[in-house]
C-alpha cells in the first residue's frame, strides 16, 4: 500500500480524534453527565455508543471507504443534537459539544476519504464516462 503523506496523516489523526472524542462524549454523557432516570446509565451508554464502534476498526487501519461510510452512522448523532437544541433547554449544552464534535468528525471523514483515495489512485468515473463505456460495451451509438 502506498504510504500517506504527512498532510493526509494529519487528517487522518484529526478525523480520529474527533470520531473517538464523540464515543467519548455520547458516554460520558449517557453514563455519567445525564443518564436516563429510569434505565440503567450503563447499558443506555452501550446502546448510544455501539454504532460508533461498528467502522472503528477500519478507521484505526486509515481505510478511507470506512471514513466515508461512517458518515452515515455520524448523521444519527448529528440530528440527535439538532433535535435536542430544538426541544430540550436543560440538554442544550450537552447537545451542543455533540452537534460540534460530530460535524468536525463528518468534515475530517471526507477529507481523509477523498485525499486518501487520490493517494491511492481510487477515482470515481465521471458519469459519461460512464455511460459511454456502456454504449461502446453493448455496442449502442
Amino acid at each position: 500500500m502506498k504510504p500517506m503523506s504527512p498532510s493526509t496523516r494529519k487528517l487522518r489523526y484529526l478525523a480520529l480524534t474527533a470520531n473517538l472524542s464523540l464515543l467519548l462524549w455520547v458516554f460520558l454523557w449517557q453514563s455519567v453527565i445525564s443518564p436516563h432516570p429510569h434505565l440503567n446509565n450503563y447499558v443506555v451508554a452501550g446502546m448510544w455508543i455501539l454504532p460508533l464502534l461498528l467502522p472503528l476498526k477500519g478507521m484505526l487501519q486509515g481505510k478511507p471507504y470506512t471514513h466515508a461510510w461512517a458518515n452515515f452512522i455520524l448523521m444519527f448523532y448529528f440530528l440527535h443534537a439538532l433535535t435536542l437544541l430544538w426541544i430540550d433547554g436543560g440538554e442544550r449544552w450537552l447537545a451542543l459539544i455533540e452537534l460540534g464534535l460530530a460535524t468536525a468528525a463528518f468534515f475530517a471523514n471526507i477529507l481523509f476519504a477523498r485525499t486518501r483515495s487520490r493517494e491511492l489512485g481510487n477515482k470515481l468515473k465521471k458519469l459519461s464516462q460512464v455511460e459511454r463505456e456502456e454504449r461502446e460495451a453493448h455496442g449502442d451509438k
